[in-house]
């Protein structure tokens, strides 16, 4: 009796033991579990990892990440290279191609062949990755997420620019009227409010000096090549007082889309055209020339006017700025039909949810891509993308963001830029736009400080005397637009919408040319309105306001 008490105290304190040690086990494996929660994964794997990367939208050198000062310090905190292609050729072909054999980088920026990339199913779902291992990207893009789910429920790219509070560019980066400032300079500065008024300045300048360094003065020229085709096309919109919408003007009461093309508004833009080039003012080549070749006119000094978005004709305006004549540079100037219409051409806070990066179905470790992304969204490396490095690329007073006038010319130069890892990463990868938490700009170039610190004599002069410190003083401020921009909507490939946008662009690169060249303007424009009728423009209208609409309530 008495040994089957010891015995049975003895299986009490063992089985106490045992449920001690469960215990123990059972809360480190809590603490584990919320260690994971809150940092969205476990323990980082930093060991060595390559993945390829193809960027159908801008080109560039193709190159390893680690061969970039940036690319190099986020090599040291993932063991993450990234091998870097560029595109070279017509990006419909190379994404063409793709599809075809079914083989992708492991990421890949399709750039406008993106419906192309979704309908091959060539993207995988995104939202498990982005819950599970990358809570900075959903941090940075919760205000979107919905927006960036497809029909189906599942996110399949993420969009470059998450806002994160606004503030305008000091320059101009979106549409205007630029004219060549020796122009107004010539005329004492005056102000050019309408179609009219720039036309009739063009034309006066041109009677007095109709070559330029032995060379034949081009009064206007128009961007009219491939896919940038909308710098022409666009333009009746904008004079009509109406922010890049794309297709269609928005109604801001009753958010009803409205198609521009075949309107009074486009009649208007070009009759104007028309004149012009009866008059000679008018670039003939305009409509024949690829975008190498109008740049290096722009950069060539004979060019007085022309209608563009400024972040299309950088290249020309650096090599303006570099040559030293600020009298040959540009200004954008916010032109509109008449004096009573407000301008809208700075853009006011926008997603754009139809470009992106995605994850393709060829990705060998989705989940170290995703981690890799997931880095790169911490603010600290948002600011190393955008800004740089403290001391050696901007500085900071108090907190406040700026740079030197050494550092703004060094991160000017595209050589540096390309060293350093800008060139590579400040765009087509997750990023944030607008202001960092600490109040600084996300992007260096619209902190007011850095632009006016980068501003020449002859900046300084012209905008003296047009009474403005920065060039966006020129135009009026947005208006909130919740839907902006229209244009990002995403068309289903062979739907109405998407067939009457093809259709209608088709059209107009066929009349256009003859529209603006020939006599027979109000002959040829009746043909182009019948031809327009038979599109079918109403379906488009349908979903374009469907989707303005949507996008309001979303945002109430």
């Amino acid at each position: 009796m008495v040994l089957n008490k010891k015995l049975l105290v003895g299986l009490l304190s063992l089985i106490m033991f045992l449920a001690l040690v469960g215990c123990k086990n059972d809360s480190a494996s809590t603490d584990e579990k919320d260690k994971e929660s809150e940092g969205g994964t476990t323990e980082n794997d930093t060991s060595p990892f390559t993945f390829t990367y193809f960027n159908a939208g801008s080109p560039g050198k193709d190159i390893q990440s680690t061969e970039t000062k940036i690319g190099k310090i986020f090599e040291e905190q993932t063991g993450v290279t990234v091998k870097m292609e560029f595109l070279v050729g017509d990006i419909n072909t190379k994404i063409g191609t793709m599809i075809a054999s079914g083989q992708y980088p492991d990421v890949l920026v399709p750039d406008t062949a993106i419906d192309k990339i979704l309908e091959a199913e060539a993207f995988i779902p995104l939202n498990d990755l982005i819950d599970e291992h990358a809570p900075n990207l959903k941090k940075l893009y919760e205000p979107y997420l919905e927006r960036m789910k497809a029909d189906d429920g599942n996110i399949y790219f993420i969009p470059f620019n998450a806002s994160q509070g606004y503030i305008p560019n000091p320059n101009i980066d979106q549409g205007a009227f630029f004219m060549q400032r020796g122009v107004l300079k010539e005329f004492d500065y005056p102000e050019v409010k309408t179609l009219d008024q720039y036309f009739e300045l063009l034309e006066k300048y041109y009677e007095k000096y109709p070559e330029v360094d032995g060379a034949s003065t081009i009064p206007f020229t128009a961007l009219t090549y491939d896919w940038r085709f909308f710098s022409t096309t666009n333009v009746p919109n904008h004079l009509a007082g109406y922010p890049n919408d794309g297709e269609v003007m928005v109604d801001m009461e009753t958010h009803e889309a409205k198609v521009y093309a075949a309107t009074d508004y486009e009649k208007r833009w070009l009759q104007k055209l028309n004149e012009a080039n009866a008059k000679g003012l008018f670039d003939k080549e305009a409509f024949v020339a690829n975008y190498d070749e109008y740049l290096a006119k722009l950069a060539s000094g004979r060019v007085l006017g022309f209608f563009d978005y400024g972040w299309q004709i950088g290249q020309a305006e650096t090599a303006l700025k570099e040559a030293g004549d600020d009298d040959k540079r540009f200004i954008a100037l916010p032109v509109t039909f008449d004096e009573s219409i407000k301008d809208q051409y700075i853009d006011p806070p926008s997603f754009v949810n139809n470009r992106g990066v995605g994850i393709t179905t060829s990705a060998k470790d989705p989940v170290r891509i995703m981690k890799f992304l997931d880095n790169m969204a911490k603010e600290e490396n948002q600011k190393l993308i955008m800004w740089g490095i403290e001391g050696e690329t901007y500085e900071s007073d108090n907190g406040r963001f700026y740079r030197t006038d050494e550092q703004i010319n060094l991160t000017s130069n595209q050589e540096f830029r390309e060293e350093f890892g800008f060139a590579q990463f400040e765009y087509y990868w997750p990023r944030g736009n607008g202001l960092f938490s600490d109040g600084n700009a996300w992007e260096p170039r619209r902190q007011p400080e850095v632009a006016q610190a980068a501003y020449t004599e002859g900046d300084l002069a012209i905008l003296e005397k047009y009474n403005a410190k920065v060039f966006a003083d020129l135009f009026a401020e947005p208006e909130d637009r919740p839907w902006y921009p229209a244009w990002s909507a995403e068309l289903e490939q062979g739907s109405p919408a998407q067939i009457y946008i093809q259709k209608k662009t088709d059209l107009q690169r066929l009349y256009y040319p003859k529209l603006v060249l020939e006599g027979n303007f109000e002959e040829l424009w009746a043909e182009y309105v019948a031809e327009h009728d038979k599109l079918g423009a109403e379906e488009y209208e349908k979903t374009m306001t469907e989707n303005v609409k949507k996008l309001v309530e979303q945002n109430q």
